[in-house]
């Protein structure tokens, strides 16, 4: 099968959108299919075997780290004309997809647009007033998709009720390689907790939609130290204010696997996650998981059996959970076994097989004039 994906963002960026399309694409090449990425630049022009055609793009405002592409319509039209694909993928499309869809539609390519970014959680969180503008925007543009995959239950109902069509349930996988409980590190471990500290940590982008400030909320719990992995523009104001905690910066790699591992608990504090893919990770590390009750961590975490939840609503919530797997060993040890065994076969193979095999080929036209 030829696929062209449409990227809202590719590497070298890291956030949950990048990363997932980078596994589709290391997956879909693996298993044969010939595949090309259509995405914001500057970056690298090939990737795994798949061309990737960047595309100018601008900063976005209030997050300049972040590349929007400029609508290139004429460009698309021509680089999806030439590899001529069977399905188009646009992934988390908003600005670039918009422009993919309308391009692929013309050249009666069927679409599947998978919903990734909470665009008016984000909004919000940056106190910018357009929640329905955004959700008509988002519905806009999945309406005209053949097929919208959600990544979580709680986020399928949200599209349904925001009258998009044609929703269905798609997942994540996770590196089971690279995130396992073995990757523990007592080298690491004795530098971060020289004193014996139950070590309490957070993976992920260091930024306001995340709600990263929580953080600071568990300052000062007996016998613990806070560990902080990850960049963004909230690290500065988070180092004021966790002065004992471990900064450990972006890690990749065995170096991230390894401080996953090395934490005694995962935390994650973001309430407007579709997924909330760093979850997954920290179960498959053998680390008992602390995670809002809201949006994608409701599929991924079954209170008291592969986590905790905590009502996000509850200024209390976050540390009192917190506070009680610090002195809860066989309590920690417990969610952490059940946290390995939830993720148990959700590698990306599998999750990639089960989108070509459920979702694109539910899209593709069907053969006619075959006998009875």
């Amino acid at each position: 099968m030829r696929i062209a994906i449409v990227a809202e963002s590719f590497l070298p960026q890291v956030n949950g959108v990048a990363n997932t399309v980078r596994h589709l694409v290391e997956e879909l090449t693996a298993a044969g299919h010939e595949t090309l990425v259509i995405a914001p630049g500057p970056g690298d022009t090939s990737y795994h075997g798949a061309r990737v055609i960047r595309l100018r793009s601008v900063p976005l405002p209030r997050y300049a780290s972040f590349p929007v592409a400029l609508p290139h319509r004429r460009v698309i039209t021509d680089v999806l004309a030439r590899f001529a694909p069977d399905v188009v993928h646009l992934a988390s499309p908003a600005v670039l997809g918009a422009a993919g869809i309308s391009v692929a539609r013309r050249l009666g390519v069927p679409t599947i647009a998978v919903f990734q970014t909470d665009l008016a959680g984000f909004a919000r969180q940056y106190r910018i007033r357009a929640n329905t503008a955004v959700w008509a925007w988002i519905r806009r543009i999945h309406s005209r998709a053949d097929r919208t995959l959600a990544p979580s239950s709680h986020t399928a109902a949200q599209l349904r009720a925001a009258g998009v069509p044609r929703v269905a349930l798609w997942g994540r996988g996770v590196d089971l390689d690279l995130f396992r409980p073995d990757r523990r590190s007592d080298e690491l471990r004795r530098r971060l907790a020289p004193n014996g500290e139950l070590l309490i940590g957070y993976v992920g982008r260091l930024a306001m939609e995340k709600r990263v400030r929580r953080l600071t909320e568990l300052a000062g719990i007996p016998g613990t130290r806070v560990v902080v992995v990850g960049d963004g523009p909230e690290r500065e104001t988070l180092r004021d204010a966790l002065p004992a905690a471990a900064f450990l910066g972006m890690l990749r790699g065995e170096e991230l696997a390894a401080a996953y591992a090395s934490l005694d608990v995962f935390v994650h504090t973001g309430e407007h996650e579709t997924f909330c893919q760093t979850v997954q990770e920290a179960q498959a590390s053998g680390v008992a998981t602390v995670a809002p009750a809201m949006g994608g961590p409701l599929d991924l975490v079954a209170d008291g059996k592969s986590g905790l939840l905590y009502a996000p609503s509850d200024r209390d919530g976050l540390r009192r959970a917190v506070e009680l797997l610090a002195r809860d060993h066989a309590l920690r040890s417990r969610l952490a076994t059940g946290g390995v065994a939830r993720v148990a076969g959700r590698t990306w193979g599998h999750v990639v097989d089960d989108l070509v095999a459920k979702h694109y080929v539910a899209v593709l036209p069907r053969p006619t004039g075959l006998a009875a």
